[in-house]
């Protein structure tokens, strides 16, 4: 079969921004021609149905919601891979492709190990690049992937042709792929996507637990607003990915704490010109990146 050939069924396990664009664009495109969703919410598989996100609905898996299933994509809290994978084993063909949209990508692989060890070969973990603090069906949407990042984590024991499949399909809905090893990608997205959320919660955090928060608050603008957008984001979601990599945020973490040393430091002296240079150097590699954009 050909990478970019259509496939028949599509199982969509958790129905929301994610996974729900994925499929839209998919079906847009003629590349499935049917989608199940599998969701805990009885009423969020209801809006995806009105929506013509999904074209069938279940609150749990089981041997309907995965007949003839050519991809199974599971779409849910990394924390959640375990189960979800112990409960699709009984209903896998033997080339049915299993993938996620997971943030941290040594968790799945361990997860896939583990609990999909007979359907290994099929297990492809990938990660999209394109988060947002908007959840559930409502917040699917035709075209989020266009010229988004798409990380693939091989581990090496994949069956021939499947990793180019997922990769087809993600390119398909605009999506730049690229490929790099579980561990470098959770060290990377701890330093730019997971460390971020924690320093906004934490920020958020200080204004609930200062005695003058409610105040100051009313008077939160463009700049605390900008800041702390991600502390919108599903305190679910981001409390299982920051368990899942703990070990690179803690590391991170010391990290901010040396840099906030240094700016109590050149606080305290007084030194106009040492914060001024800190500054600078700041805005400057942030242009550079906008640059590269």
């Amino acid at each position: 079969m050909s990478a970019t050939a259509p496939l028949k069924h599509i199982t969509l396990i958790g129905v929301g921004l994610i996974g729900g664009s994925f499929v839209l664009d998919l079906k847009r495109l003629g590349l499935v021609e049917k989608v199940t969703g599998i969701d805990l919410s009885r009423d969020n598989l209801d809006r995806a149905l009105e929506r013509k996100v999904i074209d069938a609905a279940f609150t749990e898996v089981c041997a309907e919601s995965m007949v003839d299933a050519d991809l199974v994509l599971i779409a849910t809290p990394v924390s959640t891979l375990p189960h979800i994978c112990r409960a699709i084993a009984p209903f896998l063909r033997t080339d049915t492709l299993v993938s996620d949209v997971g943030s941290t990508k040594q968790s799945a692989l361990a997860a896939f190990a583990e609990y999909l060890p007979d359907f290994f070969a099929n297990c492809i973990a990938a990660h999209p690049i394109a988060g947002s603090d908007r959840h559930g069906a409502l917040a699917a949407q035709f075209g989020l992937y266009q010229d988004k990042k798409l990380i693939i984590t091989p581990h090496g024991r994949e069956r021939p042709g499947s990793l180019e499949r997922i990769e087809a399909l993600w390119q398909a809905v605009g999506a730049r792929t690229f490929r790099m090893s579980a561990a470098e990608h959770d060290a990377v997205f701890a330093a730019v996507s997971h460390l971020p959320h924690l320093l906004a919660f934490a920020f958020v955090h200080e204004m609930f637990d200062h005695p003058d928060g409610a105040t100051y608050l009313k008077f939160a603008a463009s700049g605390f607003r900008d800041f702390t957008r991600i502390a919108s984001s599903h305190p679910a979601i981001w409390t299982d990915i920051c368990m899942a990599n703990k070990r690179s945020l803690l590391d991170l973490l010391s990290g901010v704490e040396a840099q906030l040393a240094v700016l109590r430091g050149v606080l305290e002296q007084g030194d106009n010109a040492a914060l001024y240079r800190y500054f600078e150097e700041a805005k400057n590699t942030r242009d550079e990146w906008l640059k590269g954009q």
